[in-house]
Order: structure tokens, then sequence, then C-alpha cells
């Protein structure tokens, strides 16, 4: 009898242990979630074959492709990833960022010049594997050698800004 006793109690010491240990873990993610202000996110996992490509947006020139990676670029204060596919020969033309932009060359050859005029000769080129960053409101150019993509990662709100507003395809587009 007394075996049995001595069993059940530790078996309901084990249930109330256990469920200590639950609540604490549930309470811990509370916690974490009030200090930073976020839930728990899942992974993002994207193979080449699930990347959705998009028409560019209306800030960047025609021919171009987007798709959007990771989060959202227009919210301040969010991370995001990018990738843009751009033909042969796309260029665009000088113009900066609110924020830094972070790119990596992951196909073809994306040229890179820093400056108020579009110079090629005075362009870097970047192959597959290259990494540039760009720190905010630095002028900067760039255009594609062959079908090139890159990749472009940082905090929101990105937006783009043309040196000269007659680059700007969005004022092209009103005429």
């Amino acid at each position: 009898m007394k075996k049995y006793q001595i069993g059940s109690v530790v078996l309901v010491l084990l249930a109330v242990v256990s469920l200590s240990l639950a609540q604490a873990d549930k309470d811990k993610g509370k916690k974490a979630q009030a200090m930073t202000g976020k839930a728990e996110q899942s992974h993002t996992m994207v193979t080449p074959n699930d990347v959705k490509w998009g028409p560019a947006p209306p800030a960047l020139p025609a021919g171009a492709q987007v798709a959007i990676m990771d989060g959202d670029p227009s919210k301040a204060g969010q991370g995001f990833t990018i990738r843009l596919k751009t033909p042969d020969g796309y260029k665009v033309m000088p113009h900066w960022h609110p924020t830094d932009e972070n790119v990596t060359v992951l196909e073809g050859t994306f040229l890179i010049g820093i400056g108020d005029k579009f110079d090629q000769a005075a362009a870097h080129e970047m192959p597959a594997g290259s990494f540039a960053r760009m720190p905010k409101e630095v002028r900067h150019y760039a255009w594609a050698k062959g079908e090139t993509v890159i990749q472009v990662h940082g905090v929101g709100p990105f937006a783009i800004n043309y040196v000269n507003p007659s680059d700007d395809p969005r004022k092209q587009a009103k005429k």
C-alpha cells in the first residue's frame, strides 16, 4: 500500500513539475515578446523555383523584374530583402536612398559608380558573388552587363530619389 501511495505522489509531483516548466516556457516567451515588441516569427526559406517575379516598381526604369523575398521595403524600421532581375544594358541613373543599401550580385555582372553623373569609365565591375554597400544619401548609379540578378537588403523605408528629376521614370511615365 505504501508503495502505491509513494508512486502516486511521485506521479503527481512529476505532473506538477511538468506543468510548471511548460508555464515557465510560455511566460518566458511572453516576456521576450514584451521586451522586443515582436512575436516569434517562423523561418523564411525560398528555393529558386519559389521566387515570385513581378514587374519592377515605377521608381525603376521599365524592363526589370522584382521579387520580394522578405519584409516590406516601404515600411519604416522593417528589414527587407528583395531581388532585382535586369536585362543586358539596364541602367539606373544617378540616385540616392534615405537608408543604407546593401547589394549582393547573384548572377551576371553589375556595374556601380559613385557620383552625381553617369560615368561608365568610373564604375566598378561587380561579378556574381560581389557585395556593395552604399550608405544612405550617397549618390550612385548602376547598369547590368548581361542579364543580371542582384539581391538588395536593408531597413525600410527603401526609396529611390533621382539626382536629376528628369531621370525619374515616374515623371517620364506622366508625360
